[in-house]
């Protein structure tokens, strides 16, 4: 099943501690680039929020975001490091001793210190927890809007290939046309000298031509790019670098087609072909 690399998920939890909200969202991208923002509180679930994404994912610019609200009730799950507060009142006594300035110990500033308050150990291990629930929530949502959105490009990629399939086999149709005109201009211009004119050298001269305006070899390796296009989109893997490959042989088969056109028809054809194809190009570069 296709996936598409531009998506969106979200998931929020209510908790003892307080609201967990989780958004992910992706744009395409050449390879997996991950991006997590969260709050240092949670940073210890970065590790298995990173390794997640990477089973399903393998392209893609991901971005996660995950914001924490605390509720009031959980100020009773703080915890005190109180060594590092030891060591704090102990310093601005030795400074009040060294300087015999009356330090006046503010104890709200002390707790504004950095570790001095923190989470319980049990209330780190709930909160660790509830992060990966939220996580897994928003990302499953994530993961349905990809392959939803990779069905619908499923859906247009295939017809486009079956209209360049029906190009294909006008310009096919078209071939003895093309070289019946050919023949006709050349023996008009001919006929316009009023000149003698050997018929094994003017047949000759068409063989020439034919072999220059010739594009039977192209149309041949479209049709069977085409084949391989609907064997792609059948696949149950990340096949976005392969449609990338692909478009790139349809551009050029089709230019190479143009640069040989000797009519309007083909040329108009060549031209609307290049069209479709680019559209094509377009959607692929969204495929995982």
């Amino acid at each position: 099943m296709l996936r598409s690399m531009t998506a969106f998920g979200r998931s929020s939890l209510d908790t003892a501690s307080g609201e967990l909200l989780c958004e992910i969202r992706s744009v395409n991208h050449r390879y997996l680039d991950v991006g997590i923002r969260l709050p240092e509180a949670l940073r210890s679930a970065e590790a298995g929020i990173r390794e997640r994404l990477t089973q399903v994912s393998s392209r893609g610019k991901v971005e996660v975001f995950l914001k924490f609200s605390e509720s009031q009730s959980s100020v009773s799950a703080l915890s005190i490091n109180d060594a590092l507060l030891a060591e704090l009142t102990s310093a601005a006594s030795r400074v009040e001793g060294m300087t015999a300035a009356n330090c006046q110990i503010d104890s709200v500033r002390l707790l504004q210190w950095p570790g001095v308050v923190g989470a319980s150990q049990e209330h780190q291990q709930v909160r660790q927890e509830d992060v990966l629930q939220v996580f897994e929530q928003a990302l499953s949502d994530f993961v349905a809007t990809r392959e939803r959105e990779g069905a619908q490009l499923a859906e247009l990629l295939s017809r486009r290939n079956e209209q360049l399939v029906s190009m294909v086999e006008q310009l096919h149709e078209h071939r003895p046309t093309v070289m019946l005109r050919q023949r006709e201009k050349l023996q008009t211009k001919i006929a316009a000298l009023q000149a003698d004119y050997d018929e094994s050298r003017l047949e000759q001269e068409l063989v020439y031509a034919a072999q220059r305006l010739d594009i039977d070899e192209e149309l041949d390796r479209l049709n069977a790019h085409t084949v391989e296009l609907d064997k792609v989109l059948e696949r149950d893997e990340p096949v976005g670098r392969r449609l990338d490959f692909l478009m790139q042989e349809f551009n050029r088969e089709s230019n190479t087609i143009g640069s040989k056109s000797s009519d309007r028809a083909t040329t108009a054809i060549a031209v609307d072909m290049k069209v479709l194809i680019e559209q094509m190009r377009e959607q692929v570069q969204n495929i995982e």
